[in-house]
């Protein structure tokens, strides 16, 4: 049988606006991600899903509270959708980025399955660990729909892993904030059943940055 993930990222933080890398860095929701969250839940209801997993970061457990009160759905904890770990990038602003690792920076933008994070994961890294989520999931979860509430780094690499694309087309998938995405995994195939969808958001919606 299908089981269908819609993954989600989470509401605008605090440093999303100002372009700001987070990765491990635990900011919480702007005022604006405050508002989209609970627009997020109420477009969701329409898919039935039956069970709810987050990020530990404040930035997704906060947006998963406000899904989990709209659809009543326990909320799970998994570590494997937590953001990739920025290492010395954590906190930087991107202009500080670009001027500081510009090589680095190029490659993220173009090669991104060559960058290891100083002190930090790979891209790499992060694929292993939504694979295994899937994994969870494809056990778990036959039949039904579930809610995957997570980053852009780890979203991008879970539409990758289950398209059984290279790593190399990270960045093929748009990832707005408080948008939404949805996997179907069936036996044939898997299935890109939504991408990036934030008609909800009205003019609550803005675009994500480059390079974040």
């Amino acid at each position: 049988m299908t089981v269908r993930i819609i993954y989600v990222r989470h509401a605008e933080s605090l440093w999303n606006p100002i372009g700001k890398y987070q990765g491990r860095l635990d900011p919480e929701l702007s005022e604006r991600g405050r508002k989209q969250a609970p627009l997020i839940g109420k477009a969701l209801k329409k898919y039935n899903p039956t069970a709810l997993y987050t990020s530990p970061l404040k930035r997704t457990y906060q947006t998963a509270e406000y899904i989990s009160k709209e659809l009543d759905l326990p909320i799970n904890i998994d570590e494997d959708l937590i953001e990739i770990d920025h290492g010395d990038w954590a906190g930087m602003l991107v202009e500080e980025v670009k001027e500081k690792y510009p090589e680095m920076f190029r490659r993220w933008l173009y090669e991104p399955e060559t960058v290891d994070f100083p002190n930090g994961e790979s891209l790499y890294d992060v694929l292993h660990r939504v694979r295994r989520f899937q994994e969870k999931a494809l056990e778990k979860h036959d039949g039904e729909t579930i809610i995957a509430v997570s980053h852009t780094v780890p979203i991008r690499a879970s539409l990758v892993a289950g398209l059984d694309l290279p790593l190399s087309k990270f960045w093929s998938f748009g990832c707005d904030n408080a948008s939404y995405s949805i996997l179907d995994y069936e036996e044939v195939r898997p299935i890109l059943y939504k991408s990036n969808n934030t008609y909800y958001l009205g003019d609550l919606f803005v675009p994500a940055l480059d390079a974040l």
